[in-house]
């Protein structure tokens, strides 16, 4: 009886030392939990209202003009750090303070078709401290050359 009673004790006990890692592993998974969304609270979101303009046909020499509008759906502000485009006949502007959650932004560009003769697709890069902090928007078309 006696040479029972130690290897059922001694099995009582690792099975209660297994225990306790178990719960402080769940512990630790509802700390990291908690810390992840902490982390990811104040991020914003940049949503734009169309991320493709389309100019249809015009002629060389013409000049676009397009307003992206983006409204931030996050919850801190987002900031635009850079916006660049990928051509040097595509100029933009863009909203240099910070956009508040809830509130709208906006990326005017202009393309200049003068020597641009044929499919246009500009690409405009959009650098932020938004939740995707690298976003791209474009501008399409096509450009007939002077009659």
């Amino acid at each position: 009886m006696k040479k029972l009673i130690l290897p059922l004790a001694a099995l009582a006990f690792m099975a209660s030392c297994n225990n306790a890692p178990k719960n402080e592993a769940s512990d630790s998974n509802a700390t990291t939990e908690t810390s992840a969304a902490t982390a990811n609270e104040g991020i914003g979101v940049i949503k734009f209202e169309d991320a493709a303009f389309d100019f249809g046909s015009i002629k060389e020499g013409e000049v676009v003009k397009h307003d992206f509008i983006f409204t931030n759906t996050g919850n801190a502000p987002v900031i635009l750090a850079q916006v660049s485009a990928s051509c040097g006949c595509t100029t933009p502007k863009y909203t240099s303070e910070p956009v508040l959650p809830g509130k709208e932004g906006v990326i005017t560009v202009e393309f200049n078709s003068e020597n641009q003769v044929g499919q246009q697709q500009k690409i405009i890069t959009v650098a932020s401290n938004a939740e995707s902090n690298i976003m791209t928007v474009q501008l399409k078309g096509t450009v007939n050359p002077k009659s």
